[in-house]
């Protein structure tokens, strides 16, 4: 049964404390940690990372962009549960810059729990869901030239972890702020790239 979160606190100390016992993690291990079931938090931890200090280490904002990809189309297609390919999911970093982001991360998230709460629920609900996922896949298709305009995959990565605020805690203002941002953030990859 996935794990229940009622905020990104709660979700932040529930992966460190299942990375406790090991000296690396690998995306495995933290998808476990915030179970199978649920979409939502798939996007809140993809954002996070791309959000992060961890978003400097080579090859995560692009192993990233694949897990968003893969996560987005199979919530389009209204899969109950999330397949992933193994080489994905064997991707590791070490528990101590897991632990470094993961408290970087601490005061954002008490911010952000203080501020949400259940609204405009047809924005997190169905077809408010499935452009979710439709702009979700957008970003993940534009990540590569993100690494082209300085600081763009970490406001990716900002929107994206709206998103997955959105969907826990079910409000879509949160979800509001996410599609505007996301526009904005085309803007200006668009200006920058043209």
């Amino acid at each position: 049964m996935p794990q229940e979160f009622t905020g990104l606190c709660q979700l932040l100390e529930h992966i460190e404390a299942s990375c406790r016992h090991t000296e690396r993690v690998s995306l495995e291990l933290v998808i476990d940690a915030v179970g199978l079931g649920s979409y939502a938090p798939f996007l809140l931890v993809v954002g996070l990372i791309l959000f992060s200090p961890l978003s400097g280490v080579p090859g995560i904002s692009t192993s990233m962009a694949a897990l968003l990809l893969l996560v987005a189309i199979q919530l389009l297609l209204g899969r109950k549960h999330v397949w992933l390919p193994q080489w994905l999911l064997n991707r590791s970093i070490s528990k101590k810059k897991l632990t470094r982001a993961l408290h970087w991360l601490r005061r954002p998230a008490e911010f952000a729990d203080h501020w949400m709460q259940p609204r405009l629920h047809f924005l997190v609900k169905r077809s408010g869901t499935y452009a979710i996922a439709t702009t979700c896949s957008l970003i993940a298709l534009t990540m590569p030239l993100m690494e082209l305009v300085p600081f763009s995959a970490t406001t990716a990565g900002f929107a994206l972890t709206i998103f997955g605020l959105a969907l826990v805690a079910h409000d879509g203002l949160l979800a509001l702020i996410g599609f505007t941002m996301t526009a904005l953030l085309t803007l200006l990859l668009a200006h920058t790239l043209l």
